[in-house]
């Protein structure tokens, strides 16, 4: 099939340092008001995490928690079951039942089937990581339609660099019988001109691509603002 071509504060190291919780906010910056104002898509991933928490406990409110959540999900590939919720997130039986069911139904419901046509459309899955302040490396496998299967986190790098390797990016897609992936990174920078490395791994990738059959469909570098396809820009080639 033609591949067709014409936001959120985050401080996971800091975990047990005070969090201002959503009623230190004036209302209307809330995350619930700003929901019912812009939609969902207008949160960060944080702040969806802190209004299906509802609330946190005695001494820790529900931002040190939501923090605390995402970074256990950033850090797992597959959702976590509530036992797990409950002993590495510190959240009770009940709300650690809520978020695992919500999860999975937001799995089952809209995870998959997404049909990647235009650069926009994978821009639009890893917008919500760009306010990073590391690097991250994100792969999305594609069926033989370029419908979404999966879209993970491969590596988490430095301020403005990560690694990645070859075997590290086709591991999963492989397992998920994709017959395309496609990848991106964020620039903490705001500077979407692909570096030597991000032209390099782009060239090892279809590479390695065109060996195991799976086809590089594009490799995106994004902001909050903005994206480059190195597709678009001529560093991917026809296969």
């Amino acid at each position: 099939m033609e591949y067709n071509y014409d936001k959120k504060p985050e401080c996971l190291s800091v975990l047990d340092d005070p969090c201002p919780g959503p009623r230190s906010l004036p209302k209307e910056d809330r995350p619930r008001e700003r929901l019912l104002r812009g939609g969902a898509e207008s949160l960060s991933d944080e702040d969806l995490l802190a209004v299906m928490l509802v609330s946190g406990i005695r001494g820790k409110n529900v931002t040190f928690f939501s923090r605390k959540l995402l970074a256990e999900l950033n850090g797992v590939k597959e959702i976590p079951s509530a036992e797990e919720l409950r002993d590495r997130v510190g959240l009770g039986i009940s709300k650690a039942c809520t978020i695992a069911a919500m999860l999975e139904f937001g799995r089952r419901k809209w995870a998959g089937g997404q049909r990647i046509q235009y650069p926009r459309d994978i821009y639009n899955i890893i917008w919500h990581h760009a306010d990073r302040r590391q690097e991250r490396f994100l792969c999305l496998s594609l069926n033989s339609a370029h419908e979404l299967l999966a879209s993970r986190i491969v590596t988490i790098g430095l301020v403005n660099r990560t690694i990645v390797h070859p075997r590290e990016v086709f591991a999963d897609p492989i397992h998920d019988r994709a017959s395309a992936i496609a990848v991106a990174h964020n620039h903490p920078s705001g500077n979407l001109q692909p570096s030597d490395e991000d032209r390099e791994i782009t060239q090892r990738l279809q590479s390695a691509g065109n060996i195991l059959g799976i086809e590089l469909l594009d490799h995106l570098i994004f902001s909050e603002s903005s994206y480059l396809s190195l597709r678009q820009e001529g560093l991917i080639g026809k296969t």
